[in-house]
Formats: C-alpha cells, sequence, structure tokens
C-alpha cells in the first residue's frame, strides 16, 4: 500500500511539473485535472495558486465573444468552458475557479457558481455587470477592498443598472426574471492616487476599470495584480494586444493619468476566511457560503 501511494504521489508531481512547461491552453482536460489534484495537495493560499493559474494563461489569444451558457442555451449557445481564447472576466473567472478547486470537475462546477446568479445557468442569471452583478453575487469569495487600500483617498460613483435596457439591446423580448433598475453606489480609486497606495495592493486583487462619463454602466475590464521578482505587474487579458500579459504597475498607472474615458479603479480581494493554505471549495459547499455571506451584510 506505500509503495501504491508514493507511485500516485511520483505521478502527479510528474505530471505537475510535465504541465509547468505548457501553457493551459496547450493542456487536455485530463492534464488540468492532475495538474489541479496535485496543486490542491499543496499547502498554498488561494492568491498563491492564483498567481501560479494566471501564468498558465500567458500568451493565450484574446476572443471577446469566447464563451456562452452551452449548447443547449436559448440565446447564447458557446461553450461554458474553453482554453483556446479568453477575455477579461472570462480570464478572472477561470483563474479563481481553478484556484479553489482540487478537481477538473470541481473547477468546471465551481465556475458557474462564479459566473452565474446561484450557479444557475443561462442569459438572465449570468453576472453580466462586474461592479452591480458578479462582485455582490460573489460576495461568498471576494470584497471591495478601496477603502483598505486607499484610505480617505477613496472615492464614490453612483449610476443606475438596467437589466432591461441590456437585454432589449441583445433582441430579447422577454423580460421576465429580470432584474429591476437599480441605482447603484460603488467605491474606486481615481489614478493619481494609485502610484502612492500600490503597497497595500495584495498578490490575486481584482482591479475593474471604471468608465468616467457612462451612466448606465461602471465597468469596462477586469485585470489582476501581482508581485513578481521583476516587481508589481498588471495581469489581464487584453483586447488591444490581443493575449494575455503582464504590464509593470507604474507603466500601467501611467497610461490612464490623463484619461478622459475612464475615471479609476474598483478593487476586489479574496475573502480573508478562504485565503488560508490548504484551503478548497467544493461546489455543493457555495450554497450555504453564499447564504452566509448574505446574512452577514444584511447585518450589517
Amino acid at each position: 500500500m506505500k509503495k501504491y501511494i508514493l507511485l500516485i504521489v511520483f505521478f502527479l508531481s510528474s505530471t505537475l511539473l510535465f504541465g509547468q512547461n505548457k501553457k493551459i491552453y496547450q493542456m487536455s482536460k485530463w492534464e488540468v485535472d492532475s495538474i489541479l489534484t496535485a496543486k490542491s495537495a499543496e499547502n498554498l493560499t488561494v492568491t498563491e495558486r492564483m498567481d501560479f493559474y494566471s501564468q498558465l494563461f500567458m500568451g493565450m489569444p484574446y476572443g471577446l465573444t469566447c464563451v456562452g451558457d452551452g449548447p443547449y442555451a436559448l440565446y447564447d449557445t458557446k461553450p461554458q468552458l474553453t482554453f483556446d481564447t479568453t477575455n477579461c472576466m472570462v480570464y478572472c473567472e477561470d483563474v479563481l475557479a481553478l484556484s479553489i478547486s482540487d478537481s477538473y470537475e470541481n473547477f468546471f462546477n465551481n465556475l458557474q457558481q462564479i459566473r452565474y446568479k446561484d450557479g444557475i445557468v443561462g442569459m438572465k442569471t449570468r453576472n453580466h455587470y462586474t461592479m452591480a452583478d458578479w462582485l455582490p453575487e460573489n460576495s461568498w469569495l471576494l470584497h471591495d477592498v478601496v477603502k483598505e487600500v486607499a484610505g480617505d483617498k477613496a472615492k464614490t460613483l453612483t449610476r443606475t443598472i438596467s437589466h432591461k435596457q441590456f437585454f432589449e439591446n441583445k433582441g430579447i423580448a422577454d423580460m421576465r426574471y429580470v432584474k429591476e433598475d437599480r441605482t447603484i453606489t460603488v467605491n474606486y480609486i481615481s489614478f493619481d492616487v494609485l502610484m502612492g497606495v500600490k503597497e497595500n495592493f495584495r498578490d490575486g486583487d481584482i482591479l475593474a476599470l471604471l468608465f468616467r462619463n457612462l451612466n448606465n454602466i461602471f465597468s469596462a475590464h477586469m485585470l489582476m495584480f501581482y508581485n513578481t521578482p521583476n516587481g508589481k505587474v498588471i495581469r489581464e487579458s487584453s483586447l488591444s494586444k490581443g493575449t494575455v500579459l503582464d504590464t509593470p504597475y507604474d507603466e500601467w498607472v501611467s497610461r490612464f493619468q490623463n484619461s478622459k474615458k475612464y475615471i479609476g479603479i474598483a478593487l476586489m480581494r479574496v475573502n480573508d476566511d478562504i485565503n488560508t493554505p490548504g484551503k478548497i471549495i467544493l461546489p455543493w459547499d457555495i450554497c450555504s457560503m453564499r447564504e452566509k455571506s448574505k446574512s452577514e451584510q444584511t447585518a450589517k
């Protein structure tokens, strides 16, 4: 039995080392599964695993409409998962789901819990709006840290989000089960403050780039922050560059100092009780985690 266990450990370790020489878009599902199993056995935090998995996407081509709700969906029949291309939100979702999972199947199901309200797959339940849907529905996993990072330099932005208008623009007439219009206020950090607070960022922090003048949407783009041997970087799936890449933090911030299109960033961080060594989340536990999070938010 001992020899058998050692063989399994050797196999998983060998597979992981092999996988590290390949990018995730060059791997089979079985290779991804083996890496997930081996990596989850290491005593790493979720954000340490985020750093590892996010690097496996480097060089992946950008695809604006890379995923959908599956072949049997009514509206968007693209696959629910692909590693051929990615976009900014899908990239962040995939990295988060990989980083809390211990197998390919659990990764796939955790991904649906992150991407959709209550994990229910469909156009109307997808968390389309980063600040109005995605962050609130994933409060069991992430929280807003703008004030923690920027202190009294944090600012707020208020806008009205209309799901009905969003779906009408997609040619959808059935408005049953669509959220009512909501006026929402979010915290943000302006670009002129970002240089001075960069030491308060942590690995795996997720940024949302916010529009300056649009009154019916907040976020234009999602990105991640990491400390690397080459310094602090912004890691993203970039439409303009057409791929996943790192940009030095100072260089990235400098681009937006005089931006007329964007006003600043929102900032999200994995919850402390989840970001602990060895933590794995199983898909069937998320429902109770979500309910607990919502109860705590209501009690505040």
